[in-house]
Order: structure tokens, then sequence, then C-alpha cells
């Protein structure tokens, strides 16, 4: 049987490609395997974290860029995207970890520039911002993120606390006199991917902490900080949300958006997929191809491959294909069972630098053999 409708919606293929770049290669793929198809629709899609943004921008989202303060207080150019009066921010465009470099400092890194980007999301107008926090170079429970948004982290003499996690080991109050009082008319949504808690053994600190350059001790010690921060936040707002699914995300910007922001957390697939308006573009389609650089573990963890392909089941869509740099067995059986068929793009032997450097041919290429074949 032949395809009429095809949609095609992959993230980043990462250091190679953008998902536009990536759903530009697969649409010229699939135009020579398939040439019955009559209309292929094209979602670059992402999962929250970086390219989130490019995502909105190739649909017609408008780009904003501001200078705000990076994670380790340098100046920074920030892109956010605006859709209406949706924008969505990546907080690693202003707080990731790319921005720090070979200089992480997760005692001091701040999530200040992230507030200052919601900052002027709401100088536009916007009433609904998603925040995508995957990528993030900080430790400091959205305490800069907060006070970029006006409220006071004070010590004991009545002092504004120092950028970073550890500083609020000395936090005695949390003034919110100050606080944007547009954030309480605003909805928002937080991209993520990850159920972690504050504080504790599977908290901010312990899981992501020695990724951003802490040592044990350092480890320690911020895990303790952000215990006190969480201590002195519920007395300020008379209820603890320190164990909320999510608050250990990006360093503890999730428990500040939960707590402070009222913000909601979804898997970020999900969220990116409703204001693209994924869900009604599978509505009778004959296939869907999706796919990112590598299709392992965490893909199954709800990542973009998955999250499209249970959109497009649930759509009824009879050929789901996954396009990935490398494609780890275990995760492909897996996908082969959820009714979708995982294609390596490159041969394992083929040099990593060589397949990152020719991705596009390599995706192209697998496209048009993967629609011969299945269309």
């Amino acid at each position: 049987m032949s395809w009429r409708r095809a949609v095609v919606a992959p993230d980043k293929f990462k250091g190679s490609l953008t998902a536009v770049e990536a759903a530009q290669a697969i649409e010229r793929g699939i135009g020579r395997g398939a040439p019955s198809l009559e209309d292929v629709r094209l979602i670059p899609m992402a999962d929250g974290g970086e390219g989130t943004v490019d995502a909105f921008l190739a649909g017609g989202a408008r780009r904003i860029v501001r200078t705000v303060r990076g994670p380790l207080e340098q100046r920074v150019q920030a892109a956010f995207a605006l859709e209406g009066t949706t924008a969505i921010v990546e907080m690693s465009a202003a707080s990731g970890f790319a921005l720090a470099g070979a200089r992480r400092d997760p005692l001091r890194a701040t999530t200040f520039g992230t507030g200052e980007l919601v900052r002027a999301a709401l100088d536009t107008g916007a009433t609904s911002i998603v925040v995508g926090i995957g990528g993030s170079a900080t430790n400091d429970g959205g305490g800069g993120f907060l006070q970029a948004l006006g409220a006071r982290l004070l010590d004991e003499s009545g002092e504004e606390l120092a950028p970073g996690g550890a500083a609020l080991a000395r936090l005695a109050k949390i003034d919110l006199r100050d606080l944007d009082p547009r954030i309480a008319r605003t909805r928002f949504e937080v991209a993520a991917d990850v159920d972690n808690p504050l504080c504790g053994p599977n908290g901010a600190s312990a899981i992501f902490g020695p990724q951003k350059g802490a040592s044990p001790s350092q480890v320690r010690l911020l895990d303790d900080a952000l215990s006190h921060y969480a201590d002195v936040a519920a007395q300020t707002l008379g209820v603890d949300r320190r164990n909320e699914a999510g608050a250990g995300a990006a360093g503890g910007l999730g428990f500040a958006l939960i707590a402070f922001a009222g913000a909601t957390l979804r898997p970020g697939v999900q969220i990116i997929a409703k204001l693209r308006g994924l869900d009604v573009a599978l509505v009778g389609a004959d296939a869907v191809f999706t796919g990112e650089g590598s299709i392992d573990a965490q893909t199954l963890a709800g990542k973009t491959v998955a999250g499209v392909a249970q959109l497009a089941q649930k759509a009824g869509v009879r050929t789901i294909v996954a396009f990935g740099g490398r494609v780890d067995p275990i995760a492909a059986l897996t996908l082969e069972r959820l009714g979708v068929k995982s294609v390596a793009i490159a041969e394992a032997t083929l040099p990593t630098a060589e397949a990152m450097r020719d991705a596009a041919i390599l995706l192209e290429r697998a496209a048009e053999s993967a629609a011969r074949f299945s269309g």
C-alpha cells in the first residue's frame, strides 16, 4: 500500500544537525524513496533541552534576543521564542553548561540570567511561558532566577546573598515583596525529563552535581545548602515543595518554578508536541519519521523518539520509523515491540567524526532506503 501523507518530526542530532536540518534531510530522502507521497508535514521537535527554541522558530515563532547574566556572571546573548502570547525559554541559553566551559563552578553558578529571560518574556506581554530546563550549569535551587524577578535572598544581617548554591547556607529570609506580580498571572510549564527531588541521595546535588564539577565534599555542602533553602522557603510560603517530582531538575530551578511560580512539570516532548500541533498533524498520516543522535536507554525514558512514537500510535499511524546516528540493540528491540522500526544511519564501524560530519547525507540516504522498503 503506497503512502500519501507523512509527518517528519525529529529532534536534533547533537553536534551534527539541528532538528530543522534533520527534518529537511529526511524529507529529501523519503521524497525519492516514496514518490507516491503527496503531503509531507515537517514538525522539527525537541524535548525541552537545547534546540527547543529553534524548533519553535522553525514553526514561525518570533525570535527575541536579550543580553543577560551568564552562569558565572559574564554577559551573554540569549534568545527565546514568542508565539502569540506564549514564550518558549531555554535555561541553557542563559545558564547552561556550555556557557560555563572549563570554568565550571557549581558553588557559584547562578540562574539569574534565566530569570532575566523570563522577565523579558513578561515584558513582551506573554501570559504563558514554557521553560526548558535541560543542560544547566547551576546548582542554586533557582535562587538567582528568583533574584532576577525581584525576590531578595537575605542573610542574618539583611544583606543580599552572593550568587550560587553555596551561599544559600547563609539564607535567613526570602523577601517576596518586590517579586514581579505578573508571575502570579502567568501560566508556567516546565519541560523536564527528570523527576528528582530537590535534596537527598537522589536530589539535585547528589545526582547532577558531579556532572557540573562538584567534588564529593562540594556535593554535601550544596545538598545541605539546598535543604536549608527549602526550609526557609517552606516557612515563607507555608508549604514544603522540596520533594515534588522534578524539584531537583536543573540544579533545583524546578523547585523555584514549582514553589514560587506555580509551575507544572511535564516531559518536554509532550509540551512541545502539543504546542507544535503534532497530535493534530498525525491524524490520517500513513507514516511518521522521527529520530535523534543516539537511540539508547535514555530514548525510552521520555525523549523525543519515544514521545513521537506514542502519539503516532495513538493516532493509528501504520508506519513509524526512528533514525539514530547510533542505535543500541536493546533499545531498538524495545521500540520494535512498540511498533517502531529503528534505523542506524551509519555503520557501527564508521568513525564518529566522519558520521557527524556527513550526518545530513547519511540521514537522507537512510530515509530514502527506509521509505523505499516500507512505503
